[in-house]
């Protein structure tokens, strides 16, 4: 349902069951997926691919260009997966050429006043509470969820699994599978009880345990911390997945809580 208040371009690309609400525009070059709800007064800029099933609320702007100084008109997009919420006043500023699109997955919360700038990458079931703020080139992987008021700085990296607390500055790349937490910003634990609530095994949250314990609490340093989890961790997809992070963590990842 297409309310005669909305300005929809002609060369917008509607899926089947799509509702436009009215006093919302939806510009030239914009894709939207079957049964996907835009609520009153949201403005869609040329450049935007949403996913079906989505719900936008009133006041979000999506695929307006980026807050960067270099940026020079390049035609970059903004691709938004399905059954994504995105929550009142939420801003999702298009790509840049270091990246060429900003990208939210599928199965997301926005919470209102989100904003997610340039170049950003979004994982799959991510959540983002009340008035985070992403800096430009972030990048959060699947099943992570940042509470309110967090603000991360351009390039940082948010693990799979990982749970920032609210109001957190995040100046340094946050491991998968911990809780982050204090100022600055440190490691306050392993996530265990949203990977249960997940269905990781016991025995895989436990071994998730004594690896950050080997890295943050056994060891003063990152790497002997990394050789103590290669001696004494037998191989398995977290390990790799944990030690992969942190080699390629060129911000270098967060501390332990002092």
């Amino acid at each position: 349902m297409i309310s005669k208040f909305a300005n929809v371009s002609e060369k917008a690309r509607l899926g089947e069951n799509v509702t436009v609400e009215a006093f919302s525009t939806i510009g030239d070059d914009v894709t939207i997926g079957d049964g996907t709800i835009i609520h009153p007064n949201v403005t869609i800029y040329s450049g935007t691919r949403i996913g079906s099933n989505c719900e936008i609320f009133p006041g979000s702007v999506i695929g307006v260009t980026p807050q960067d100084l270099k940026f020079e008109g390049e035609e970059t997009t903004v691709e938004i997966g399905n059954n994504t919420v995105i929550r009142e006043c939420v801003t999702i500023h298009r790509g840049t050429k270091d990246r060429w699109k900003t990208s939210v997955g599928d199965n997301c919360l926005l919470m209102t006043y989100v904003h997610v700038a340039h170049d950003c990458q979004i994982g799959n079931n991510v959540i983002l509470a009340s008035y985070t703020g992403l800096s430009g080139h972030v990048v959060i992987e699947d099943c992570a969820i940042l509470e309110g008021k967090v603000g991360a700085q351009q390039f940082v990296r948010i693990g799979a699994h990982s749970f920032v607390a609210g109001t957190s500055s995040i100046r340094k790349d946050v491991p998968p599978f911990v809780k982050a937490a204090r100022e600055p910003l440190g490691f306050a634990g392993v996530n265990s009880v949203g990977l249960r609530r997940k269905g990781f095994p016991d025995e895989t949250v436990k071994q998730i345990e004594d690896i950050y314990r080997l890295l943050y609490v056994q060891n003063n340093n990152v790497s002997k911390g990394v050789e103590a989890i290669i001696e004494s961790i037998p191989k398995s997809e977290v390990r790799e997945q944990i030690l992969q992070f942190i080699a390629e963590a060129d911000k270098g990842i967060i501390k332990g809580l002092i």
